[in-house]
Order: C-alpha cells, then structure tokens, then sequence
C-alpha cells in the first residue's frame, strides 16, 4: 500500500458542544491512528525537520520507534531534547517549523509531527510507574527567574547535568504564560503541572510568589550563593491601542483577560476576579493570542465575539488551526478595521462605575492595503469618511505584550534595546557577567517552542561558563 497523502485527522470535541466548556478541543491520537500517522514518515537521512525545530528533537527516531510501537523510546528520544513534549506537541507552531521542512510535505500533506509528539507524552505521563530520577549533584547552584517556557527548559536541562537550580516565579502558580496566557481548551493546565512535577522530580526547586526587583534582587541572588543567573521573566507588558476611551470599564487587556480566566478561574460561579460574563464583546488583534481571547469570551457566555483586525485574512498571523477553530464556534472576523476610540457611558447608580463609565461601543474606521512596510507586508490604509461604530459591552485588546521593566530598572549592568528586551550575546549572555537571558523577555512575545530554544542555549551557556570558573 503507497503512502497516505494527508494527515490522519485529529478527533476533537464538535463546536456547538465545546464552546459551552472548557474542556480540550482536540482529543489526541489513539495507538492505532498515531502507528499510522508514523508510518508516513519517510525516515529521511539529512532529517530536514530536525533544522525546523528550535530544540533539535530527532524527530525521525522517535518517529520510528513509534512505528515500532516502542512508546517509551519514543519519549526517552524526545526527553533528550525537551522538558515539555506534552505541551510542545499542544501549542507549537509545527506548520512553520518542523512540519514545514518535512520532504513528505513537498508533493502531499506533512506528517503530523506535533501530533505524534503530543501522543507519546501523554502516554508517558499517563503511565501510573513512570518515574523520573534525579541525577548526582555537582555542587554549583543557578537561580532562574520566572517558570515560563525558557526558564523551565534552562532549570530542566541544567538540573540534568546535576545544578541544583531555583526557580522564582512571581505569581502564586508555576508555568508562567503556559497557565496564564493559554486557554484550558488548548492546554490543560494538568499538563502544564505533570511537566513541572517531571522537573522536580529531576530535583528542580521552584519558589512561587518571589517577584525579583523587588522581593529579592539579580545581585542578591549572587550574595546567596547562585553562582549564575537565567532571566526568562517573558514579556508580560501589556500594549494598549492609545485610542480615546480605554479608561471604560469594559476594556481589558488581553494578558488581564486571559490571565482571570485561566489562572484565577474567572468563570466559576462567584469568582474572585470577575470578568465579562455575556453580552457583546470585540477583540482587537489577528495573533494567537487574540483567538484566544476571542474563545474565551464564548465560552464565557458572550452572545456575539468579533475579531478586528486592521488587515485581511491573508496576513492574520495566527495559527490557521486555531482562526478554524474560532470560525467554528462562530468566532467573527471584521478584517480590514481599525479602532479609532471606544465609546462609554455613565451610569453611576451601578456600584462598578467610576468616574470612567462602561464600554457601550467601539468606533472603527475600514482599511485598505497599500505598499509593503518594513516588514514586507502590506501596508494598512485608511478609506476616508468610513468610519461605523460596533455595539459592544466589552472590549479585549491583543496587539502584543512587551518585556516587564521591573528587573532592568532594579539590576545595574543589565541592557536593554528599544523594544525593552535585554540585550544578549549568541550565547544567551548579558552584559552583567554571570547572568544570561533568554525567550520573550530578550525577544517581545514570540512562540513557546522558540522559548524553550532559548532557555537550553543558556544552559549550554552557563555550563561552560561554571565549568571554565572551577
């Protein structure tokens, strides 16, 4: 039998029934579709997917060792490579990484490789025995600040090489934007806590509640006996429209949206931080991000969610699975808009009121596109005299995050560029001797996986640099 031309299609929850839950939209693989799927992989010898990932998992081993229903190889290969298979196989962008670089993906459909990783996780951590040891230690200790993607892939793969690593996470849960910024339905935040415990398990510690720059400081951490320092403290600065009127009860951020709902479980019965529930809600932005928002506000009871984007459906930059899913559930998108002021009211017999007042509609003009930009994209322009207003209750805006300033303003020696990203070397390095970086808080907001990339060149780093100090 010749090779199956498409991917074999992931089962997933039907739309009129999980926009009303939080539950996983996809379901994953069984046994018997993931050997399939496997057996499409033409085991190429220059392994072109391999150059796609950003942490060099040999994707045609543990493909293989699927293919010969060695379920634990699988994972041990990919363990080699990355401290979080479960939820790389969830949230990654493999369609423009890995998958994109597959030769089966020339002439048909790539192997389904985000999939597949997705599968043998699970199954591992799934296993009731499966059990993760921790290696000798090797004296030196390393303090990482934040437990998002970077920081916990720099804490895994040193504590692999036997450092005794901290962790000082900010907020009250581990996981970083893995529990705050992504929705329940996309990753279960069970996932996020069996990856975490895999990590202690290998004997990493992890401080919650220590915010650093102002709790404890980057040279305090030195005076404590760290002997290098990893800052992968993301980028969880919110970016505002800076249009009239997002002073309005209403409006949010997409970080405050998200993070009530995923991390604060705004959408019990009686939360402690409440948020939007029902009526009309408009997200500004076309990234993940603002998908999944858009969801969320869905699955909150909004009657009717609208995605403003400012350009086409061409250049929305979120992943295509998940503008699908958003369609689905009956997402819309308003596609070559873009907000010019959001409209209020004052109602001062609701005890929520203050002297802003709520969000009653927001104030668009349409776009067209023009001349390329930097970028190469395709210039937004606005069309004269075409501005309407869309009756809405809330608004969520998700036009991007940048790194926190808190940690550079409070530690001398540190730089940062334009954007607030610390300045660093190809090794991860700073300019403060001893104390490297990495993921969103060098970069702005980018994907996990490109992260997780970065927290293990620092490990690399910081391993040379420890070794050469002895």
């Amino acid at each position: 039998m010749g090779l199956i031309a498409k991917k074999h299609e992931m089962p997933v929850q039907a739309a009129d029934v999980r926009v009303k839950n939080f539950r996983e939209v996809a379901l994953g693989y069984d046994v018997e579709t993931a050997i399939a799927e496997a057996g499409r992989c033409l085991n190429c010898k220059n392994k072109p997917c391999i150059q796609g990932c950003p942490v060099n998992v040999d994707i045609p081993d543990f493909i293989a060792k699927i293919r010969e229903k060695d379920f634990e190889g699988a994972f041990e290969v990919i363990s080699r490579s990355s401290s979080l298979p479960a939820v790389c196989g969830r949230v990654c962008p493999q369609e423009t990484q890995c998958e994109s670089k597959c030769t089966m993906g020339i002439k048909n459909e790539s192997v389904a490789i985000g999939r597949l990783e997705r599968f043998v996780a699970d199954l591992y951590n799934n296993k009731k025995d499966a059990k993760v040891s921790a290696p000798v230690k090797n004296g030196h200790r390393v303090a990482v600040v934040g437990s998002g993607p970077s920081g916990l892939t720099c804490a895994g793969d040193l504590a692999k090489k036997g450092y005794s690593v901290t962790v000082f996470e900010a907020l009250h849960t581990a996981g970083g934007v893995l529990v705050y910024g992504i929705p329940e339905f996309r990753l279960p935040k069970t996932i996020v806590a069996k990856e975490i415990a895999n990590l202690k398990a290998l004997g990493v510690d992890i401080e919650t509640n220590v915010i650093i720059g102002k709790t404890l400081f980057i040279d305090e951490l030195f005076d404590n006996g760290y002997e290098a320092v990893f800052i992968g403290s993301g980028a969880g600065l919110p970016r505002f429209l800076n249009i009239p009127g997002e002073g309005f009860n209403g409006v949010y951020s997409a970080n405050e949206f998200l993070t009530r709902s995923n991390l604060m479980k705004a959408f019990i019965d009686h939360p402690v931080t409440p948020i939007m529930k029902g009526g009309k809600v408009a997200v500004v932005g076309g990234g993940n991000v603002a998908m999944d928002a858009a969801r969320t506000a869905l699955r909150l009871g909004a009657e009717r969610v609208c995605i403003i984007y400012r350009r086409s459906m061409e250049e929305l930059p979120a992943r295509k699975e998940e503008i699908h899913h958003a369609q689905e559930e009956g997402v819309e998108f308003m596609l070559l808009c873009n907000p010019v002021e959001i409209i209020g009211y004052e109602n001062k017999e609701d005890p929520r009121d203050s002297k802003n007042g709520f969000v009653k509609g927001i104030k668009c003009e349409r776009m067209e596109l023009g001349e390329p930009d930097e970028e190469g994209r395709r210039r937004p322009v606005p069309i004269a005299r075409s501005e309407f207003v869309l009756d809405v209750t809330a608004v969520v805006i998700a036009v991007g995050t940048s790194p926190n300033p808190l940690i550079k303003d409070t530690t001398a020696g540190l730089s940062v560029n334009e954007k607030g990203g610390i300045i660093v070397d190809e090794k991860g390095l700073s300019f403060k001797p001893g104390v490297y970086a990495g993921g969103d808080a060098v970069t702005g907001a980018a994907t996990v996986i490109s992260a997780m990339g970065a927290g293990k060149l620092a490990a690399r780093s910081i391993d040379e640099y420890l070794k050469e100090e002895k």
